[in-house]
């Protein structure tokens, strides 16, 4: 028996929707403050995505 991924009605409108509109992010010291307690935490996930947040909102360009 295989399990067949089965999308909802409104998931692909939803996730247009999503790409067309801009987020606003948090100001860069409130996203360090974030990444410090991921840190310290040792939330291995939460640094990773605060760090990546912080290069976006500081406007830099992150290559793969």
């Amino acid at each position: 028996m295989s399990l067949a991924l089965v999308h909802r009605p409104t998931e692909l409108a939803a996730l247009a929707a999503a790409a067309r509109s801009e987020r606003s992010l948090p100001p860069v010291p409130a996203l360090m403050a974030a990444l410090l307690d991921a840190n310290r935490r040792r939330d291995r996930e939460a640094v990773c995505l605060a760090a990546h947040r912080v290069v976006r909102a500081a406007g830099e360009v992150v290559g793969e």
